[in-house]
């Protein structure tokens, strides 16, 4: 969506320089979705986006990047959503936000996937709470292996952006 990538580029949420992301790795560019989140305009072309691309009745994020993410596109398609913490050390001890189903389809969304690894442990976290996933969608695929690793556990991912459609982008 041209649209979209002009927006992120305009609110700075595509940043080109040095930088160290979560995994370590070093970069010449950081994609800062969370930032982007924040302002209404941008999340509601985000969460509209999504929209047209979702399946499932019922859909999840990983805390903290995908929950504003989420909440805008439930509100927008009036469905039911979960949100996946990374971990929890008090009361319930549940990892999960929200009502599952077993057996329930839902659609995993994410800001940003390099790795895959925050999707593929979201999915798990869910699968083995009985759901069915067999798709994420993220708003910029880094395309750094993460979409390779999320179809070697039965999960297509489906981008809003790859990160080469951006203008001005390089390796």
């Amino acid at each position: 969506m041209v649209g979209l990538e002009e927006d992120l580029l305009k609110v700075g949420a595509i940043k080109f320089g040095d930088f160290v992301l979560t995994s370590g790795k070093r970069s010449t560019y950081y994609v800062d979705i969370k930032e982007a989140a924040t302002d209404p305009h941008l999340l509601k072309n985000i969460a509209s986006e999504f929209s047209t691309m979702i399946r499932s009745k019922k859909i999840a994020g990983m805390e903290l990047g995908a929950v504003p993410l989420v909440v805008a596109t439930a509100l927008q398609l009036s469905v039911p959503y979960i949100i996946v913490r990374k971990e929890r050390s008090h009361g319930t001890m549940s990892l999960l936000v929200g009502k599952l189903e077993k057996g329930e389809e839902i659609d995993v969304i994410e800001d940003v996937v390099t790795t895959g690894n925050s999707v593929l442990k979201a999915v798990q976290t869910l699968r083995e709470n009985g759901a069915i996933v067999k798709r994420a969608f993220c708003v910029v695929d880094r395309e750094e292996g993460g979409s390779e690793l999320l179809r070697e556990n039965g999960i297509e991912l489906k981008p809003i952006i790859k990160i080469s459609q951006v203008r001005g982008f390089r390796r």
